[in-house]
């Protein structure tokens, strides 16, 4: 005979591995948006939950405006998926509080193994989502090449300097939430482009709070926009928003090349000297123009390791298949 509590045991167990799995993979789609060229959206597509998070905060807006006005709270929370939404922002959040400054030092100290791992990793995201495609045809070659052009052109732009006002921080945050929701955009890279990376970072690390709320008031806003955009475009065009985002990630595969050549310098506002304008080159090159190892073989260790994480965490996934999407 089935027993009610241990049943509702059970329910609660499944809720709360459901939970701690949510903020793994915040963790790991904040520890993405810190590192510029790696969007958090691409980690959201590959473990499962890029949908549901769309779903979850389009429904937000109706939920407050038709449950939380009339105080049915507990309507509102379930309405917006609540509980995935806190599990996956207090991961993001985490990630990002914990990992902000261990990430910078890797990037210093370890530049070619970090991005030799996240271009293995972006490699294979690249073969996961065109696998989603349901229809492939000859017509997606135009926003696939679109993909690649666009990306690949900001991934060129040199980094600019802004001046750090109230409505510079609140647009920023606005301007990189809509490249992080989107798999190949990194929105850490468009802070560093429009000159707002390093201020925001510096923000988290002296946990600035007047600076942060704008930065997120922004992020909120853009986030509520472009989630909706998004989920209309992939229910009326799938197959062709899929292979534009495929095309964004390829194009991005420029921007975490482990072998740059270093075209001009400028020096920041904490007197470190930082590159502007980068260039991709092959490993022998870099070798004769830096008179560094390239360590070529180490970069390919780690580039197979990223590219079999991916590959882990989708079978991880499909073992999964029969418990709810995202969980």
């Amino acid at each position: 005979m089935d027993n009610p509590q241990s049943r509702t045991a059970d329910q609660d167990i499944e809720r709360s591995q459901s939970r701690g799995s949510v903020f793994l993979r915040g963790l790991a789609m904040g520890a993405a948006d810190i590192v510029p060229g790696v969007s958090g959206g691409t980690i959201a597509f590959i473990t499962g939950i890029y949908f549901r998070l769309l779903e979850a905060i389009n429904a937000v807006p109706p939920a407050v405006y038709g449950l939380l006005r009339k105080r049915q709270f507990g309507e509102f929370w379930r309405a917006c998926d609540g509980a995935f939404l806190l599990s996956l922002l207090a991961g993001i959040l985490t990630s990002i509080a914990t990992l902000a400054s261990a990430i910078s030092y890797l990037l210093v100290q370890f530049p070619i193994l970090v991005w030799s791992f996240f271009f293995g990793l972006i490699v294979a995201s690249v073969w996961h989502v065109g696998r989603q495609v349901r229809h492939y045809r000859v017509g997606l070659a135009l926003p696939l090449i679109v993909g690649i052009g666009f990306a690949w052109w900001v991934t060129t732009l040199s980094a600019g300097q802004a001046s750090p006002s109230s409505l510079v921080f609140f647009g920023a945050g606005a301007l990189a939430i809509c490249a992080m929701i989107l798999p190949g955009i990194s929105g850490s890279f468009i802070l560093l482009v429009i000159g707002m990376y390093a201020p925001v970072l510096a923000a988290i690390k002296s946990l600035d709070l007047g600076v942060l709320f704008l930065f997120m008031f922004g992020c909120l806003v853009g986030l509520l926009s472009i989630a909706r955009l998004i989920t209309w475009a992939f229910h009326h065009f799938h197959d062709l928003v899929l292979a534009l985002l495929t095309g964004f990630m390829i194009g991005a595969l420029n921007k975490v090349w482990p072998w740059k050549e270093t075209l001009s310098w400028r020096v920041n506002s904490a007197g470190e000297k930082v590159p502007v304008n980068e260039v991709s080159v092959l490993p022998w090159t870099f070798a004769e123009q830096m008179g560094q190892d390239p360590k070529v073989a180490l970069a390919v260790l780690a580039a197979l390791a990223g590219f079999f994480l991916v590959i882990v965490v989708e079978w991880v996934g499909g073992r999964r298949s029969g418990a709810p999407r995202g969980a």
